[in-house]
């Protein structure tokens, strides 16, 4: 690649999860608070991520692969992210809401396969030129949380979220989507993978060619657990940004009073650096014990979320929320390979969407519905939560998913791969 196509899609990556990570860590905090909504209507919303990633493949398989150019798809679903983005901003309740967050995730979810094609399109060796690239949307993520939303504009302080400033995060985003939208069109062209002639049925979009992987006992345990981990890592998505709001959580930064958005980014730099430390420990560890290290890791962070404060144990809070890292990396990541190993080159797109599907979309809308259902049994009458009992529900669920795991998943030898 050339340095203008590295710049381009560099910047690209840099937005796609600016955008994401401008609004979707805030919206537990300002969904209860602005708009009064309830441990089940912060679970619909949410749900919207799991709908988006159900629909996502019928866009990418029954549209971006047949018919028009990756950029030109990617481009035209961020304008129309940017208009519904500034609907919710001045939507003035719940009901209004929900239909455009709805409207929002069924458009942007695609968007996270769109980004790949065009990334990949443009490299000759995608296992050593991707990683830069995709490091750029962490990047992105963190400086919408920790510098735009923490310190700049402080919109995630205590009083600034009780004025309602969390609703400025979707005009932000909303400008974001816009400029990329618009940018996306000046991307080097991706045209469609597939001829409009060839045949193409719901169950190869689905991934569900792959279902005869799930006849390899092995394969049917991780599959199962996977769908199960969704479960407790539902409660962290939805529920962990407004536990640190509602307990006035925050560090001191750069001579900066950094809140609970800028807090939440500790967990996508933890992400890049356990990527890197994650080759060593496959290798030396294997397959099994790597994926029990990021089971392991769900029940700790939870249980030091129960037990930890915004006083003198906001350490705890801070190391769980550290351990994302070694969550999503060692678990997720470490499943996609063996996914890819298992499936061979003949199901391998067809096994991680279905992998895909199963978790993103079946198990984190479970997830969602069951972590709204738990928040509001422990809804105290001052409008606070009982935030100790409601942790240790995903600490103990993650721990059960171990043993599962543990007990019944037979050791085999996989070879790491990038």
């Amino acid at each position: 690649m050339n340095t203008k196509t590295k710049f381009q899609l560099s910047f690209m990556m840099f937005l796609e999860f600016f955008i994401w990570g401008g609004w979707f860590v805030t919206l537990g905090i300002y969904l209860p608070t602005t708009l009064g909504a309830s441990g089940a209507d912060i679970a619909f919303a949410y749900s919207s991520q799991s709908w988006g990633a159900i629909v996502a493949p019928f866009i990418i398989g029954l549209i971006a692969d047949r018919y028009f150019n990756a950029e030109r798809i990617l481009g035209i679903l961020h304008l129309i992210g940017a208009i519904l983005m500034y609907q919710m901003a001045n939507a003035a309740d719940i009901a209004t809401f929900v239909p455009y967050v709805f409207g929002y995730m069924i458009a942007y979810m695609p968007t996270l396969a769109l980004v790949n094609s065009v990334s990949f399109n443009q490299m000759k060796d995608p296992s050593k030129e991707f990683a830069f690239i995709r490091v750029f949307g962490t990047i992105g993520w963190i400086v919408a949380g920790l510098l735009f939303i923490s310190i700049l504009f402080k919109w995630d302080s205590p009083e600034s979220i009780q004025n309602g400033a969390l609703k400025n995060t979707f005009f932000m985003t909303a400008i974001a989507s816009a400029i990329l939208g618009v940018f996306s069109f000046s991307l080097p062209k991706t045209p469609p993978r597939v001829s409009k002639e060839d045949k193409v049925s719901i169950s190869s979009i689905l991934g569900l060619d792959a279902l005869k992987l799930l006849k390899d006992s092995n394969y049917l345990v991780f599959f199962i657990t996977s769908v199960l981990i969704c479960i407790p890592l539902a409660f962290y998505y939805q529920h962990a940004g407004q536990f640190l709001g509602e307990i006035g959580a925050s560090i001191g930064l750069l001579g900066s009073e950094i809140g609970p958005a800028g807090m939440m980014t500790i967990g996508q730099i933890s992400e890049v650096l356990f990527m890197l430390l994650l080759p060593l420990f496959f290798t030396k560890y294997g397959f099994k014990k790597t994926i029990l290290a990021g089971m392991f890791a769900w029940t700790v962070r939870y249980l030091l979320f129960a037990y930890g404060n915004p006083d003198e144990l906001t350490f705890m809070l801070l190391i769980g929320i550290a351990l994302h890292g070694i969550c999503y990396d060692f678990f997720f990541v470490s499943g996609q390979i063996y996914t890819d190993t298992k499936a061979g080159v003949k199901y391998k797109s067809a096994a991680q969407g279905l992998i895909t599907l199963a978790t993103y979309g079946v198990g984190m809308l479970i997830g969602f519905w069951i972590a709204g259902k738990i928040t509001d049994l422990y809804l105290l009458k001052e409008g606070a939560h009982y935030w100790q009992t409601i942790w240790m529900y995903p600490a103990g669920f993650a721990f059960l998913v171990f043993l599962i795991f543990a007990f019944t998943f037979k050791n085999e030898k996989i070879e790491y791969k990038q």
